[in-house]
């Protein structure tokens, strides 16, 4: 009886633990199902708040779950994202440097250009200033035509330069210095110009008599005195040389005594010179 008894009560609480164990499995399914439920709730409600309070404060967006995207990426994502920015990055600083690069070689080659055109130019205007030194240098250089006189007039020279020595004037009757040579010929023989040249003036000397003055290239003057006329040219006149200017007279109130014969002068920038020494 009492070993019944005790089987009796040991099936029954076996039982007893085997439903309360059940009982507590089932009430812990359920607890952990409504602490999960809670869970969702919550999250919903707090990113309901959350878009919520960024509607009011103006910084919602329709890209949010783009954005839940961006920040739910894996790291191997993340890497490959950052490698390819710090490539693309390398990429713009390399663009960058070359533009640079193109830029200060554009600049260099302007700069280099310039500086080639400035002296093109430069070497082109010394050409120019040169060749144009060398063409003054050489009209200055240009030697002129050598000035030789002739005989105005055919005959012997019977009186001498003198400007220096005294000569015996029969006509003052006494001792002066003669400026030219007097060459001895007829009355109306023909004179002529002893070298190319302008005819500077015409006029009665109170000396000399009737005057021919012609000036030839440098500082050159001719000048013939004791003229009959000069009827063959006027003051002005370009004259070459054998060129007829008038005829041998005996106008000079200085050699009135002497025979007709022509009074003949050449000046070197105004200062008498000997006649001979040019004659050629």
């Amino acid at each position: 009886m009492r070993r019944d008894a005790r089987k009796n009560n040991k099936s029954v609480n076996d039982k007893i633990i085997r439903y309360s164990a059940i009982g507590v499995l089932f009430l812990v399914i359920i607890i952990v199902a409504l602490l999960s439920f809670n869970k969702n709730d919550n999250s919903k409600d707090e990113t309901r708040s959350l878009e919520d309070m960024a509607k009011i404060t103006g910084n919602y967006t329709e890209n949010s779950e783009s954005a839940s995207t961006e920040i739910g990426k894996s790291v191997e994502e993340s890497k490959k994202e950052m490698s390819n920015n710090s490539v693309n990055e390398t990429n713009k600083v390399t663009t960058k440097n070359n533009t640079t690069k193109v830029t200060s070689n554009n600049s260099s080659n302007t700069t280099n250009n310039t500086k080639s055109v400035v002296k093109t130019n430069s070497a082109k205007n010394n050409a120019t200033t040169t060749k144009t030194n060398a063409d003054t240098t050489k009209k200055t250089e240009t030697p002129k035509k050598e000035l030789s006189f002739q005989k105005p007039v055919d005959g012997d020279v019977f009186r001498e330069f003198a400007k220096e020595n005294l000569i015996y004037s029969e006509t003052l009757k006494e001792w002066t210095t003669h400026t030219g040579i007097d060459i001895k010929a007829d009355k109306t023989t023909v004179v002529k110009s002893s070298e190319a040249g302008t005819v500077k003036s015409i006029k009665n000397d109170p000396r000399y008599g009737l005057t021919v003055v012609i000036e030839h290239d440098d500082g050159f003057q001719s000048v013939y005195a004791n003229l009959l006329t000069s009827e063959f040219v006027v003051e002005g006149e370009k004259v070459e040389k054998g060129q007829s200017i008038g005829t041998v007279g005996n106008t000079g109130v200085f050699e009135s005594a002497d025979e007709p014969h022509l009074h003949f002068e050449i000046l070197k920038d105004s200062i008498q010179v000997d006649p001979k020494v040019y004659i050629k």
